[in-house]
């Protein structure tokens, strides 16, 4: 574990190092929505690559690198392109980037996905705002030896998902006019999509939407004392409740067809952020 938090703690010197700016949001963007990173004032960018023993996204629609800059008065730091467990990294990998933000001064971390619909009612384009997660299926990125210095051995998970975040975001889709479902994320490992039979216990279990990523992200910033709220883009159905098969295609196309409202959603919630969850006062 020494030699883990030694890993964080050299990224973060390595990034400092390029970079004079301390965030007070951290944002994940998923399959299809990095293109939000295009939208704010940027100060600087990052790339994964440049980063020593840092992993580096080899999926679609995932650029690969940190952008920081402002959303308004927010100082925010944006992971332009996540790295999956599919992909072969250590789940201490895909975790990574999560500490770096707390590490770096990152007090929110915002978290969003393309995940397929497990819910029957929820259809391609529609958003869902995360209320709580389901992990069962997926390895907890907090076994192992505890990094006290990083966060507590047991954290509670009582509430990841912030309810002061949730209701500022619920608030400004009304505003926009943005319609905005709520419901259970599920992670699996991926990377094969679900099967029909799959689709339905997973329903059945509470998921509302189902994907490969997020949860273990949300999980180590709880450890991390992070506040933490989550948006997916449904970009499909699950299967066994479409008759159009499964293609990463479609979660690209459905992603970018709906990234205009995705933007405005995202970037008014993290402005709200400031002026009214209190999380972000000097």
């Amino acid at each position: 574990m020494e030699k883990e938090y030694a890993k964080i703690m050299k990224c973060c010197e390595i990034i400092q190092n390029k970079v004079n700016f301390e965030p007070e949001v951290g944002l994940i963007l998923g399959s299809g929505l990095g293109a939000f990173a295009e939208t704010i004032q940027m100060v600087a960018s990052v790339e994964y690559e440049d980063i020593e023993g840092f992993p580096v996204s080899t999926v679609p629609g995932h650029s690969g690198r940190f952008v920081f800059g402002y959303v308004e008065d927010v100082k925010v730091m944006i992971m332009q392109g996540r790295v999956h467990y599919y992909e072969g990294y250590s789940v201490s990998d895909v975790i990574l980037p999560t500490r770096i933000m707390a590490k770096l001064g990152a007090k929110i971390l915002f978290l969003t996905n393309a995940a397929g619909g497990g819910n029957p009612a929820f259809n391609a384009g529609d958003f869902m705002l995360i209320r709580d997660h389901i992990m069962t299926f997926f390895p907890n990125p907090l076994l192992g030896k505890n990094i006290d210095r990083l966060g507590t051995r047991f954290p509670d998970m009582s509430e990841v998902y912030d309810e002061k975040l949730r209701t500022i975001i619920k608030k400004q889709a009304k505003k926009a006019g943005i319609p905005l479902q709520e419901g259970v994320y599920l992670q699996l490992t991926g990377p094969s999509f679900e099967t029909p039979t799959e689709v339905k216990m997973l329903h059945n279990l509470g998921a509302d939407a189902i994907g490969m990523s997020t949860a273990c992200e949300a999980t180590a910033a709880r450890h991390a004392g992070m506040k933490i709220c989550g948006i997916s883009c449904i970009t499909n159905k699950g299967a066994g409740l479409s008759d159009t098969p499964l293609t990463h295609d479609e979660v690209k196309e459905t992603a970018d067809r709906v990234a205009p409202y995705f933007k405005l959603l995202v970037w008014n919630s993290i402005a709200a952020f400031k002026r009214e969850s209190g999380y972000l006062d000097e």
